[in-house]
């Protein structure tokens, strides 16, 4: 967590990053991350073409959510860019037309790569707890597994980490069977 002798950082920081990196301000620290390996984009970008017809499109499940690719998320002074982020529609009906969102999502996805893991699994995740965000995923693509998490008042609760080429269901997502061998399909 942030050194409270050092000048907390502002948005005009983030705004001052080069657009090839992923900038962030966690507890009041201004990290910047290069772009994703091609292994972790592909595991992103899969999880959220299957997660999104069932739930954002409810086409073959449920519906009743709004899914997002990086949104950009303020929460108090923190700023987050989870890789995947969801809203309940019943807690955002409508996709608002921002540049970034102060309503905290209901389940967020980091994908773990050697640059972010760190902060993803302790300051994000801390973050992530103040602000009550239900479900919290973490996607290893080099070690293959997903972990489902979910919120209480205590920490997050580890409910299981599945890997390899496992079918699972998984909060909040468990209408729908996820094949996870298709995330780390090359």
């Amino acid at each position: 967590m942030g050194d409270p002798a050092k000048k907390k950082a502002s948005y005009a920081d983030l705004e001052a990053l080069p657009s090839n990196v992923v900038g962030e301000i966690l507890f009041g620290v201004l990290h910047a991350f290069p772009r994703p390996r091609v292994r972790h984009g592909r595991a992103t970008s899969r999880l959220g073409n299957r997660l999104g017809p069932p739930f954002d499109e409810g086409s073959g499940g449920p519906g009743g959510w709004i899914l997002l690719d990086e949104p950009e998320v303020h929460l108090g002074e923190d700023v987050v860019v989870p890789d995947l982020a969801g809203w309940r529609r019943e807690r955002m009906p409508e996709l608002p037309d921002v540049a970034f969102f102060t309503l905290a999502p209901d389940w967020v996805c980091e994908t773990l790569s050697p640059s972010t893991r760190t902060y993803d699994i302790t300051d994000k995740r801390a973050i992530y707890q103040r602000e009550r965000v239900q479900h919290l995923w973490f996607v290893d693509p080099d070690a293959r597994t997903l972990e489902v998490q979910r919120h209480s008042e205590s920490g997050y609760i580890t409910l299981s980490t599945w890997r390899d080429d496992a079918e699972v269901r998984a909060e909040p997502f468990e209408a729908v069977v996820l094949p996870l061998g298709v995330l780390w399909a090359r």
